[in-house]
């Protein structure tokens, strides 16, 4: 498999990938991903079988050491030089589930993240996805507060380098 960074020729596989993967309040739209490739596309991680996308991992770097709602909103946050590789979504279609991909691009993100010198990865999960993403060396902060997206409770992880 593949794996590349983003470009606007993935507009429409992203959004299709996303809808697959989230119910539709926790799904970011079509303009939104528009906005994340051109502020942050090198901090999209796409996986292709042959032509399709089957998997993608996105967010964007920042100083704030806690991932907000407003992330989600304002792709122009983005801070190149900041300190935290923030993690949006881990999308893998059903298909394709349960054969390690997600943990491919999880790996590749953090490997990325500890190569530009940041302090480590934040995300937020649902609580049936704590263990999983434990297994990454993400350490569980609990309930955030600071995101309600979708209207869900969040679990706040972080893997500090």
């Amino acid at each position: 498999m593949l794996i590349r960074t983003a470009t606007m020729n993935d507009l429409d596989a992203l959004t299709a990938v996303e809808a697959e993967c989230f119910p539709p309040a926790e799904a970011a739209r079509r303009e939104e991903f528009a906005e994340r490739i051109k502020y942050y596309g090198n901090h999209f991680w796409l996986m292709l079988d042959g032509e399709r996308l089957i998997a993608f991992a996105d967010g964007f770097v920042t100083d704030e050491s806690d991932l907000t709602d407003e992330m989600y909103e304002r792709a122009e946050l983005h801070n190149e030089r900041g300190k935290w590789q923030m993690i949006f979504g881990v999308n893998t279609m059903p298909d394709y589930r349960c054969h390690g991909y997600a943990g491919e691009l999880l790996r590749r993100a953090i490997d990325d993240a500890r190569a530009q010198g940041r302090a480590g990865l934040v995300l937020t999960c649902k609580d049936h996805l704590v263990d999983y993403y434990a297994k990454f060396g993400f350490i569980s902060e609990g309930r955030t507060a600071k995101s309600t997206h979708g209207g869900v409770a969040w679990n706040q992880m972080r893997l500090a380098f």
